[in-house]
């Protein structure tokens, strides 16, 4: 059966949620419907929205004029096997001490290493993509300098490659929490496949909104590994809940959004430890001062 998508950008985040959520009740019924920021710099929104049958371009485009958006492009999306497609494309990754892999490359994990298992059909947030990688060798670069977390979180975990880190070179248990639902059940399964049963909690949150992140809080580290957007938006709140000298590790930020993060940080009290770039990636690790 063949899928159509129907794709626009806006400039206002409050038009684009308007039209994904007016999308809800377009016919035909959208099977899948995503609105996020453009990660290029441009301040710019997708909207996307997936049909199992075609839908009726004059009245996309009638949507498109109501809420100010671009006309939607709709194209048939081609059926593929993305589990094969992505098993042949993500090769091993390896950050710092850390070894991410799929099942299919355990043959070809390397003795001393830190192995993370990621199946290919959980591929978001392996660690191919820049950002995740960045964080993991922010991580192993703050432990080989002798710091030891013990009180973790990762907040917007995805896949929980994270949290899974922290939790296979420290003792303390982590805490890993996502906005998806979905994304919480699959950062549960690769918890349960890399055996760390019990050392990662998987919670459902909005940023800090959950009873058990705000019970173990302030803590030594907080990964976010999301975008610039809802990292600035969670600067009052890390600063709530990391402890005094404590450090949070922020990425899926590009080179061009690094200073505004870090001067957003540092009027809540941060200071910058490094930063790194990973192509068009940057990761930060940042220190509460105040």
């Amino acid at each position: 059966m063949p899928t159509y998508s129907a794709l626009t950008t806006l400039s206002e985040k409050d038009s684009a949620e308007a039209l994904a959520e007016a999308m809800e009740n377009f016919l035909p019924e959208p099977t899948g419907i995503g609105c996020f920021e453009i990660e290029d710099g441009s301040g710019r929104y997708e909207v996307g929205v997936y049909f199992e049958e075609e839908p009726n371009e004059v009245e996309l485009a009638l949507m498109a004029a109501i809420y100010g958006a671009k006309p939607f492009a709709v194209s048939e999306v081609p059926e593929t096997d993305w589990v094969a497609h992505v098993r042949r494309e993500l090769q091993p990754v390896e950050a710092g001490r850390f070894f991410v892999y799929g099942s299919h490359d355990a043959d070809k994990v390397p003795d001393g290493c830190v192995p993370l298992l990621i199946e290919a059909a959980m591929a978001f947030g392996t660690g191919h993509h820049g950002t995740t990688k960045g964080c993991l060798m922010a991580l192993d670069r703050l432990d080989r300098a002798g710091f030891k977390g013990k009180r973790v979180a990762d907040i917007g975990c995805g896949t929980a490659v994270l949290a899974m880190a922290a939790a296979a070179i420290w003792p303390d248990p982590v805490i890993a929490s996502d906005i998806d639902p979905v994304a919480v059940d699959v950062a549960a399964a690769n918890v349960a496949a890399n055996k760390l049963a019990g050392r990662v909690d998987c919670v459902e949150a909005v940023g800090f909104g959950h009873p058990d992140l705000m019970a173990r809080a302030p803590y030594d580290l907080i990964f976010a590994n999301i975008l610039k957007g809802p990292l600035i938006d969670l600067a009052p709140d890390m600063a709530r809940f990391t402890a005094l000298k404590g450090n949070v590790i922020l990425s899926g930020i590009l080179n061009s959004q690094a200073d505004e993060v870090v001067s957003v940080y540092t009027k809540a009290g941060f200071r910058q430890l490094s930063r790194d770039e990973i192509g068009e990636w940057t990761t930060l690790v940042l220190q509460r001062d105040q």
